[in-house]
């Protein structure tokens, strides 16, 4: 089997865990709790064959099996390596929300329709179930995917009927029925991922046009559809490109990846030998405790970084450049760290905090800072994709701060042993006498206590509450970076930053007793 299959680690199955796998049961599971309306089931009479039921049965687990579903599927994935050969019991399968319809036909019926398959294969005892081929990282999912809308409200069966439409045009891998976020709400769209790309172009200049019911259907590539929403809200540079990875599945897709997993896994065992040497870096962000690697200069996994709805907000409006103390300093009373990013030459920019705003954290800020650059701004919350794309950016910057400072403390260098400020054993009125013992150091302390005049870099803080650890976002009165930067994010927003004569901060190690050593990152 694929090395991502022979390395992946078995996770025992507990007892307690309820068997299912299907999309509709993790997202509706709590819908009738929210809503007090009941959803809509897919136990529904069909009209069709003894045959196209089989084949129906045998295809739904066909798609549970899939490289576009087994590898991201939690649930289906332990059960493919509970055991060495990746047998799966067939009742199990078949107890799946959407196989529940085919349960009174009976277990040899079902397995009559699964003997049909040439993506399966059956045990010697007819209980268990398996793939004939290696998982393989699936591709171009996105360039094979279409949008289409126009499916009205969703009433039972429709699953089932929107499968059947498309499964004319030609093989189908999944239909995605689009769903609200807060109230899982058909939203009357759906993703359709076909089996290559041939059949999209099909299904696309289809003559007449795909229609539902009579009605015209709103029909484009998956490509297509998110350009579409990235000009409509305005999304530039990361926010846009996190909102098309987000819908490709790719980069920054959320959730259990096995591929994402294993390559954890086999970083991990390369760096083994270097752990003792090396101390695991860790960084307080928003709650939430996250690795720091040293890749790229400190790095933490996209997918972990924690979306806190309601951490930023957006302000438009002003002309010319954003100042970033202008939004600052009347703040600065009720919120002590603030972290600005401003793309240069737009009319609207960020501005995170360190929690999610109430009302009365909102309305401060929009009384206190009504204008900008003589010209009346709006604040409104920020959109999704722009707010996750924030929060990557500030913890991408922090663990880069959190790696050179655990660097620099015990190498020297910029800011390390070397001084750690312009002054060191020069004069401490340049820059703190506790910054080292001798030389000019680095730009990490010196001239005000530690302030990083680069963008992008942060100051460590070990006294700080436990939101980003060393060196959460930002420099306070830094505005020269907005203005000669493109793409501005303010390193810092710590009230002592550019005092002179302050010291430089010191991370403390944690070490375990001739195991790993740690340096607890938190600020």
């Amino acid at each position: 089997m694929a090395e991502v299959e022979k390395t992946a680690e078995t996770v025992k199955i507990d007892d307690d865990v309820e068997e299912r796998s299907d999309v509709e049961d993790h997202e509706l599971a709590d819908v009738e709790e929210k809503t007090g309306e009941t959803v809509p089931t897919e136990n529904v009479t069909m009209d069709e064959s003894e045959e196209e039921k089989k084949q129906r049965a045998c295809r739904q687990i066909e798609f549970y099996f899939a490289d576009s579903n087994l590898p991201y599927d939690k649930f289906m994935w332990t059960l493919h390596t509970a055991n060495a050969e990746h047998w799966v019991p067939i009742k199990t399968v078949a107890s799946f929300k959407r196989m529940r319809e085919f349960s009174p036909l009976g277990p040899e019926w079902l397995l009559e329709a699964l003997k049909t398959s040439s993506e399966l294969e059956i045990d010697e005892t007819d209980t268990k179930v398996r793939r004939r081929n290696e998982v393989k990282e699936a591709k171009g999912q996105f360039q094979r995917s279409i949008y289409a809308k126009g499916f009205g409200k969703e009433e039972p069966g429709l699953q089932q009927k929107l499968e059947k439409f498309f499964d004319v045009y030609g093989r189908v891998n999944a239909v995605r029925m689009r769903r609200q976020n807060e109230t899982k709400e058909f939203k009357s769209s759906v993703f359709v991922e076909f089996s290559d790309e041939s059949t999209v172009q099909r299904f696309l200049n289809a003559v007449p046009k795909p229609s539902w019911n009579g009605e015209e259907l709103k029909i484009m590539t998956k490509d297509a559809y998110c350009e579409m929403k990235i000009k409509e809200k305005g999304l530039t540079g990361q926010a846009a490109n996190y909102r098309k990875d987000k819908e490709a599945g790719t980069g920054l897709r959320r959730g259990f990846n096995a591929f994402r997993e294993m390559d954890k896994k086999n970083k991990g065992d390369k760096k083994d030998k270097d752990k003792a040497a090396k101390p695991d870096v860790f960084l307080d962000f928003m709650g939430a405790k996250l690795k720091v690697s040293d890749d790229d200069g400190g790095h933490v996994d996209d997918a972990e970084v924690p979306y806190v709805k309601g951490t930023a907000l957006k302000v438009s409006g002003f002309e010319g450049d954003l100042i970033f103390k202008d939004v600052k300093d009347p703040i600065k009373e009720r919120f002590t760290r603030a972290f600005v990013k401003y793309d240069k030459g737009a009319d609207w920019g960020l501005v995170g905090f360190d929690k999610a705003l109430s009302e009365e954290d909102t309305a401060f800020v929009k009384e206190k800072v009504k204008t900008l650059n003589g010209k009346e701004v709006v604040w409104g919350p920020a959109e999704e994709s722009e707010e996750k794309a924030f929060l990557i950016e500030r913890a991408q910057m922090a663990a880069r701060k959190a790696i050179s400072v655990t660097t620099r403390g015990g190498k020297g260098g910029r800011g390390g042993s070397r001084g750690g400020s312009r002054g060191g054993s020069r004069g401490g009125s340049r820059g703190g006498s506790r910054g080292g013992s001798r030389g000019r150091g680095g730009r990490g302390g010196g001239r005000g206590g530690g302030g990083d005049r680069r963008e992008g870099r942060e100051k460590p803080k070990s006294s700080a509450g436990p939101a980003e650890a060393n060196g959460k976002e930002g420099s306070a009165d830094d505005t020269q970076t907005g203005e000669k930067r493109k793409r501005a994010i303010e390193p810092d927003g710590g009230p002592d930053v550019g005092v002179r004569g302050a010291a430089v901060p010191v991370i403390q190690a944690s070490k375990k007793a001739k195991t790993d050593d740690a340096v607890a990152a938190s600020a």
